[in-house]
């Protein structure tokens, strides 16, 4: 396998045990793996180093508006946020906060997200995002578990924050607003024995206060990022600096290897949650070399014009903004009469097959490039010359269209929060990768173990298992659930949970789950035992099964309804069908998805986690058509191999 080094053999399992499979590591990291930065210990050093050597250089920049309009991005250089960094870490520490403590930050990307993070990097403060899309109730238990003291919080979610009171004033102290403090908020809040600041009063709040950075050390946590993931309450994933320092390193080496290394001219749109590891770590890859991280406006419709405006130079998405953008190209092609359709077509095809052959993107078809395909890099800005796809799989064929069409190259990454999330990432000009998320980074190591209830074997002749990996980017540890880190970690060896198969190159694809969770395409994990639980306590099913994947948005089910459940209702509804008959009738499916409907709303369900299309089965699920095991619980793969037509009908009738 030309990318991989083997470092370990691998071995049959022994007492009962499961096989593990050689463990490997990056071609470019044959001679080791790349050393840490020298000066760089910590997060407050990427930034801190960065100001020394890139005083002026642009760093934050947003919008301005004039007349309501939008104009230029306006922005602070690298001394200019230094310094407002140094004021807010002033008055955090007069507000009681110290080194160890935690300081929470709710809100959308913006310039004074960035700050607030920094400065809690100063001072050795853990940084804990505040992500609503955990559910309604993740915020106040965030900021229990966490025993948050302070919060930065975006202008419009300061109403959102006061609804947890009085339940959090016990450990919430200071707010912050992003913006201004209206006088209503600022009366609610003293009524919880609390204190609300506008940004430009905390900026002066510690004028006086003496300020002595104290000294950083590299396993000191970083930040907490909370996840979903399993049932129950989400998860605090302690990251250390030592993890984001190692990661840039490999990013690093990784970059300048394939020659793609990131310069102080580079620029990055924002817009990926801050409070994902995701766009975390490349936001502090871009500080590090000095490079300028300019914030979108929060609306999704206008990201392809903040985009046109910003010109990044690397451009980061989930697949769903790639589908999308996917589609609105498809749209344009098909409207843009004959001979625009059969050029494009051509020139698709001609460029596709020489990338296929080995050519590198610019130049399979420069001809092309600059007649058909400009068009599309303008869409883009006209700059970007890398395009990274992370946090769920991109589909195969959006993949290679954009490889053919961007003039830049689309690399596909994996990771999770507890890896630091880079962990496998596709190389530049090698058309062989597409479908896959690449070799590893350069700094783990990487081994499949054997999963013999699901028939993956480490060992076999294509290596099949759950992906494990070890290695300094690695998160130190659920916080306050050891017994959960104990679950994930044995041997030093993290457990991911997915299934990924060995390519002959060595790269890998993701090929399963091990349990019963996955990612939609937004990246979101859904936990479907959970949620069956949930729709299970409607009265008129006695069955159900929910279906999602990677590369869709949405939850489909499968559901056994209550025969006389369902024969009340028609009988209610003047409706005189059999019960197969009932199953087919589009009012009943639209009756029983309104009854999910009602229970997702009572239970407090996430956007994603609601059902949009059912199929009802008159036959119950059995163990003769091997659906169910002898205890009657789900066989999910052979569920999906029997309802896979269903499946995609539903799916292809919602859209």
């Amino acid at each position: 396998m030309k990318h991989l080094v083997e470092v370990e053999k691998g071995q049959e399992g022994s007492d009962g045990g499961p096989s593990v499979g050689p463990a490997y590591r990056s071609v470019f990291a044959k001679d080791g793996f790349p050393q840490r930065i020298p000066g760089l210990e910590s997060c407050w050093d990427v930034f801190r180093m960065s100001v020394e050597r890139n005083p002026k250089n642009r760093m934050l920049g947003r919008h301005e508006f004039v007349d309501g309009k939008v104009g230029k991005y306006v922005w602070l250089t690298y001394q200019e946020v230094y310094d407002i960094v140094m004021k807010v870490g002033a008055s955090i520490l007069y507000c009681g906060v110290k080194q160890g403590g935690r300081c929470g930050i709710y809100g959308a990307n913006c310039p004074e997200w960035v700050i607030s993070m920094e400065a809690c990097n100063a001072h050795g403060i853990y940084c804990v995002p505040l992500y609503d899309t955990l559910g309604a109730g993740a915020i106040e238990f965030i900021i229990h578990h966490a025993e948050i003291q302070i919060a930065f919080v975006e202008e419009k979610k300061i109403v959102e924050l006061l609804k947890i009171f009085p339940n959090s004033a016990k450990l919430l102290k200071t707010i912050v607003s992003f913006g201004k403090v209206t006088p209503e908020q600022q009366e609610e809040v003293e009524k919880f024995g609390l204190t609300i600041y506008s940004w430009e009063e905390f900026l002066f709040v510690g004028t006086d206060q003496q300020v002595d950075l104290p000294v950083h050390e590299k396993t000191d946590i970083c930040t907490i990022m909370y996840t979903s993931g399993t049932t129950g309450d989400p998860k605090g994933v302690m990251i250390t600096n030592e993890s984001i320092i190692t990661l840039i390193a490999g990013v690093d080496w990784l970059l300048h290897c394939v020659k793609q290394q990131l310069h102080d001219s580079d620029v990055y749109l924002s817009y990926l949650p801050l409070a994902h590891s995701f766009d975390r770590v490349i936001e502090e890859l871009f500080i590090f070399h000095g490079a300028s991280i300019g914030f979108w406006r929060g609306d999704v419709k206008l990201l392809v014009e903040d985009i046109g405006l910003l010109k990044p130079t690397i451009f980061c998405a989930v697949p769903r903004v790639l589908d999308r953008i996917y589609r609105g190209l498809q749209d344009k092609i098909s409207s843009g009469g004959f001979l625009k359709q059969a050029l494009f077509n051509f020139a698709y095809k001609y460029k596709l097959r020489n990338m296929k052959r080995g050519n590198k993107h610019d130049e399979a078809s420069p001809v092309f490039d600059k007649i058909v395909f400009n068009q599309v890099k303008q869409g883009f800005g006209g700059n970007v010359r890398l395009i990274l796809s992370g946090a769920a799989p991109l589909a195969t064929h959006v993949e290679a269209f954009l490889r053919v069409v961007t003039c830049a190259h689309v690399m596909q990454g994996y990771g999770l929060t507890e890896t630091c999330a880079g962990t496998f990432v596709s190389l530049p000009n090698d058309f062989a990768m597409v479908g896959t998320v690449g070799p590893p980074v350069p700094n783990v190591d990487v081994r499949l173990e054997s999963v013999p209830e699901m028939g993956y074997d480490a060992l076999s002749s294509i290596p099949r298992g759950e992906i494990c990996i070890r290695g300094k980017t690695l998160f130190s540890g659920y916080y306050k659930r050891e017994d959960l880190t104990n679950e994930v970690m044995i041997d030093g060896w993290f457990h991911t949970g997915d299934i990924g198969e060995w390519q002959p190159d060595g790269t890998l694809k993701i090929i399963d789950r091990k349990k019963n969770i996955f990612k939609l395409s937004q990246g979101e994990y859904v936990a479907a035992e959970n949620l069956e639980n949930i729709y299970g306590l409607v009265p008129d099913i006695d069955f159900i099964w929910i279906y999602g994947n990677s590369f869709e948005s949405f939850l489909v089910a499968i559901i056994n309804p209550n025969k006389q459940a369902l024969e009340n209702w028609a009988g209610e509804n003047g409706i005189s069908e059999d019960f197969a008959a009932l199953c087919e009738n589009p009012k009943a499916k639209e009756y029983i998805l309104g009854e999910l409907t009602k229970i997702a709303n009572a239970k407090k369900l996430k956007g994603f986690e609601f059902i949009k299309a059912v199929h009802l089965d008159p036959v119950p699920f059995d163990m003769e058509r091997d659906l169910l095991t002898p205890t009657y619980k789900k066989k999910r793969p052979q569920l999906l191999k029997y309802y896979q037509m269903v499946i995609n009908s539903l799916y292809k009738s919602t859209k």
